[in-house]
């Protein structure tokens, strides 16, 4: 089964890339690259969700989002 969830990745004030699942609450993780972080946020998300699976506890639905483009004048 495959699930998508929306994480957002931002670079702080140290150049650090964090990026965070906000659908799984305290997912956070970080890289000193977007790739990194990303490759790393993957690997936290399966953790959370092997964990809330050995609980017994739901797993939130996955999301689906469209991207919308706006033309500026």
């Amino acid at each position: 089964m495959t699930l998508r969830f929306r994480v957002l990745i931002e670079q702080d004030e140290d150049g650090i890339f964090v990026a965070e699942c906000r659908n799984l609450p305290g997912c956070i993780s970080q890289g000193k690259t977007r790739e990194e972080a990303l490759h790393n946020i993957r690997d936290a998300i399966e953790g959370y969700l092997a964990s809330l699976e050995k609980h017994r506890e739901p797993i939130p639905p996955s999301v689906g989002e469209e991207i919308v483009e706006v033309n500026l004048t």
